[in-house]
């Protein structure tokens, strides 16, 4: 076998060199012949890996912005992959994490899938399970990247709408009518379909049907702001 890829403090010019648009599989355990092997059968699969050997030196490194899933172990020198799991979801960035460990228990399976794990496996792990949770951790990456882009995307867009605008908005996606609209912000039908024409262009939409959708897109917290009255 080959020597395994580098740890995290000497990660940056591998990072650098890599695809970021390919997938990258991050390993995390701290047994070396685990990281090895590992990184052997990810790289039979056609796929980009960087190894670690605790949680520590991986969040030390720079590579969680592109796409791609983590192998943890769970019990490790410091902080643990369960804990690992957590702070990543606490600190916004759910990365898809496939759990291979030699000291599983119910318990703990059922935390971590419960916190959102792809699978829970036990070493020693056949490859192919192992490559299918792999690809789905991948997949599963990909649609969330591409959902939090459209996100981005109709809050910038939104974030053009005077306030007014945004009231008319809210109204529409609940499926209210220019009439009832015009009467609950006393203004009139024409001034409302002004507003919800200038809506339907800034969010660049070309039916009611596309403008609902984007509105469901937007964070919870954008939405209730959008229920206050412009104050004039």
């Amino acid at each position: 076998m080959t020597g395994e890829q580098p740890l995290a403090r000497r990660s940056a010019p591998l990072s650098q060199q890599r695809d970021t648009e390919q997938p990258l599989v991050i390993i995390v355990d701290d047994d070396a012949s685990v990281r090895e092997g590992l990184s052997e059968l990810i790289l039979s699969a056609g796929l980009q890996s960087i190894c670690f050997a605790s949680t520590r030196e991986f969040l030390d490194a720079d590579v969680l912005d592109g796409p791609g899933c983590l192998i943890l172990d769970v019990r490790m020198p410091g902080a643990s992959g369960l804990d690992l799991q957590h702070r990543l979801a606490q600190s916004g960035n759910p990365k898809p994490i496939i759990f291979l460990t030699g000291h599983g228990d119910i318990p703990m399976t059922v935390q971590a899938m419960k916190a959102g794990a792809v699978d829970f496996l036990t070493k020693p792990a056949r490859d192919q399970t192992l490559l299918d949770a792999v690809i789905a951790g991948i997949a599963m990456d990909a649609a969330r990247r591409a959902d939090a882009v459209v996100v981005k995307r109709n809050v910038e867009r939104h974030e053009t709408l005077t306030p007014r605008e945004r009231q008319v908005l809210r109204e529409v996606a609940h499926g209210r009518v220019n009439k009832q609209i015009a009467f609950d912000l006393g203004i009139s039908e024409i001034t409302v379909k002004l507003h919800r024409g200038n809506v339907m262009r800034k969010m660049e939409v070309a039916s009611i049907g596309e403008l609902i959708r984007a509105w469901e897109t937007l964070p919870a917290t954008i939405r209730d702001t959008s229920a206050a009255r412009p104050s004039a």
